[in-house]
């Protein structure tokens, strides 16, 4: 079966860690809704990981699709593996861990779409990188589920380019994506090469955090975002969002909320194109320094 990856240029990718802790959307009609509503607002990335609500996130999306199956052929699922959490560890130690293992991955891919209800999700990624990585193995179960048609693309997150070039060089195909923590309140990936390299390998960034779990919006930094947002019409959300879209290879960002009229907000604001001198001035604020 062929298959249609969607492009990314939505303005960002609903992240699902929160559908579990939101009530309005337990209900399987409702959830299916609530997709139908986003896809309709040309909103078609969703973000799973098989940690999110200890699988329940994946399970209950998965419950939406098969209720109206229609809805799989319009979007885009990302869903990650790796992390193993301490009541799922088998042995004596009840110890959190990561698992790259050509087992773990392989059966990951299998029980995410079994999970989800789909038979392809467009990307796979490694969720932590594992200093216990076997490059070879781990490349292999990749390289076999994107040549089963079962996902199209594999990436990584919160990698280093030594780790991310280890496992790349292994395969037979190119690692796609990259999510990892970036926002105005947390830039270093721009300045420490990690945000470069990411772009230069050809990855397609995605911010997990992208308004650092709330801390864009408080302090000096957020009372600067209320002002010049209200200057231009915008919610500050909206605001520090712009300015993660203004960067080289346009990162998508991956955003926690679930409300719609939140959802709503975010896609009026995201038209906003952020001139370079407001975004060296909110970088400064940020920072609280101006650059060298």
């Amino acid at each position: 079966m062929m298959h249609t990856t969607p492009a990314f240029d939505a303005p960002f990718a609903l992240g699902m860690m929160n559908l579990g802790e939101a009530p309005d959307l337990q209900r399987p009609a409702a959830l299916a809704d609530w997709i139908e509503a986003r896809l309709d607002q040309g909103l078609v990335w969703f973000d799973h990981a098989d940690i999110y609500g200890n699988r329940h996130c994946e399970a209950l999306f998965g419950e939406a699709l098969r209720l109206r199956p229609g809805l799989a052929g319009r979007l885009g699922l990302i869903t990650k593996t790796g992390i193993v959490t301490p009541d799922r560890d088998t042995s004596a130690f009840g110890v959190k861990h990561y698992n790259s293992s050509h087992a773990h991955v392989s059966a990951a891919i299998d029980a995410a779409l079994e999970r989800l209800g789909v038979e392809h999700v467009e990307h796979f990624l490694l969720h932590r990188p594992d200093p216990l990585m076997s490059a070879e193995a781990t490349g292999r179960a990749l390289d076999d589920a994107i040549e089963a048609g079962k996902i199209g693309a594999a990436g990584v997150s919160n990698f280093l380019p030594e780790a991310w070039r280890r496992l790349a060089a292994a395969m037979r195909h190119p690692l796609q994506a990259h999510q990892l923590q970036l926002s105005l309140a947390h830039s270093t990936p721009l300045f420490d090469g990690l945000y470069d390299a990411v772009i230069g390998d050809g990855q397609q960034p995605m911010a997990w955090s992208p308004l650092g779990g709330g801390a864009c919006l408080s302090g000096a930094l957020g009372e600067r975002l209320e002002s010049l947002a209200a200057d231009r019409g915008l919610s500050a959300a909206g605001l520090a969002l712009a300015w993660l879209r203004a960067l080289p290879g346009r990162p998508l960002p991956v955003i926690g909320s679930l409300t719609a009229s939140r959802i709503t907000q975010l896609l009026d604001d995201a038209r906003h194109d952020l001139d370079r001198a407001t975004w060296y001035h909110l970088l400064e604020t940020a920072r609280g320094h101006e650059v060298a």
